[in-house]
């Protein structure tokens, strides 16, 4: 991958780490997030996608600027891509940082910000940008909440951002923060994990008949696993006894 790697002195193997300029054109954006899903998708160990924004010395708030609705839905699908991830994504802001920093943020499973942190909200002609954002904060704060961002929205300060659930950590070490996400949440990186993200998003429109029988699927499937993880341990090693009555 292309990308420049986001810190040293993390240990080996600990995740897959990349840099986004928030400021750089849509289609390079969508190719990073791709490049990284891509390095994810093709290992087979248990790992961490760290996506970090520095901050910028100026980035627009119009975004996405001058593009074609296939670029919008190829970034769209990048970062959806991104979501579904069987590895745990963290996604680390700082500074003042426009649209698509919002975006991944919002697709994030853990968000970790400098205490610096302005979210300048994607606006084109005093129009909040309708992009798939604007669905996810629904989702995430609610409708009345989103409702006043989209409609009268101002820049987002990073208070405001960890009391909507935009931000769940601020630090002002983020290295070390990131590494303490990356080995605490690494453990929860499988397929498991994104299964639980489904459920999570489902349950948000579904009605509960509807959405119950995804549960007890979900529910089957841990039992049966945990059960198959017990297995050996259970059974212990074979006794003589045991290979005489065979």
């Amino acid at each position: 991958m292309k990308t420049e790697p986001a810190w040293t002195g993390l240990p080996d193997g600990l995740g897959v780490f990349a840099r986004l300029d928030g400021g750089r054109p849509l289609p390079e954006l969508t190719a990073a997030v791709n490049a990284v899903c891509e390095e994810v998708e093709d290992l087979r160990a248990r790992t961490v996608v760290v996506l970090r924004f520095p901050p910028a010395p100026a980035q627009p708030r119009e975004w996405p600027g001058d593009v074609s609705i296939r670029d919008v839905n190829r970034w769209e699908r990048a970062v959806r891509r991104l979501e579904r991830l069987d590895a745990v994504n963290i996604a680390v802001a700082e500074g003042t940082c426009g649209g698509p920093v919002l975006d991944v943020l919002l697709a994030a499973d853990f968000r970790i910000a400098g205490p610096d942190l302005t979210l300048m909200l994607p606006v084109n002609d005093g129009h909040f940008w309708p992009g798939m954002s604007l669905y996810r904060l629904v989702h995430h704060i609610g409708l009345a909440r989103a409702r006043r961002i989209v409609l009268w929205g101002t820049d987002i300060p990073v208070a405001e951002a960890t009391d909507l659930g935009i931000v769940d950590q601020v630090s002002d070490d983020l290295t070390e923060a990131v590494h303490a996400a990356a080995v605490l949440r690494g453990r929860l990186s499988d397929r498991e994990t994104r299964i639980r993200r489904r459920l999570l998003e489902e349950a948000a429109s579904a009605e509960y008949d509807d959405a119950l029988g995804a549960h007890l699927a979900a529910c089957d499937r841990e039992l049966r696993r945990l059960r198959a993880a017990e297995a050996p341990s259970a059974e212990g090693p074979a006794t003589p006894e045991a290979g005489a009555a065979g």
